[in-house]
């Protein structure tokens, strides 16, 4: 039997974090495809690396252009930025984060307010090289 690529235990954090399906087309349509599902092909696609149109229909998880909407979906919806931060309190709570090893960085945490700002560096005119084509042109250059 082959690995589950979303176990039951995943699984159990990621579907209260999803958006509810949204209404269904009075006209009718392609029923959708179920959330389980589209996150299956969406971890296979991300981990084996395959273009999305290659995903295999036997799989179960719809095309891989809808796993991507799905995952463009979710992304708009925030789900991951929800998910990573319930995974890093659920490995808080086990003692399970090695901060040896974090790092943060400006993108990260913004600066105190009043920081100073780095004094800017004014070019000295007369410092300034001369291109050597702006010399060749002159006919300052030595020959």
């Amino acid at each position: 039997m082959t690995k589950q690529l979303v176990s039951d235990e995943l699984w159990q954090i990621i579907e209260p974090l999803l958006p509810e399906e949204p209404p269904k087309n009075p006209e009718g349509g392609r029923p959708r495809i179920d959330n389980r599902a589209a996150l299956t092909g969406i971890v296979f696609v991300l981990k084996s690396g395959i273009p999305w149109e290659m995903l295999p229909q036997e799989m179960g998880c719809g095309s891989g252009i809808t796993c991507w909407r799905r995952l463009k979906e979710w992304q708009e919806a925030g789900v991951w930025e929800r998910l990573h931060q319930a995974l890093l309190d659920r490995l808080g709570e086990a003692d399970r984060i090695d901060w040896e090893r974090a790092c943060l960085d400006s993108a990260s945490v913004p600066a105190k307010r009043g920081a100073q700002r780095p004094v800017r560096i004014r070019r000295i005119r007369e410092n300034r090289l001369r291109s050597a084509t702006s010399l060749w042109s002159t006919g300052r250059a030595s020959r």
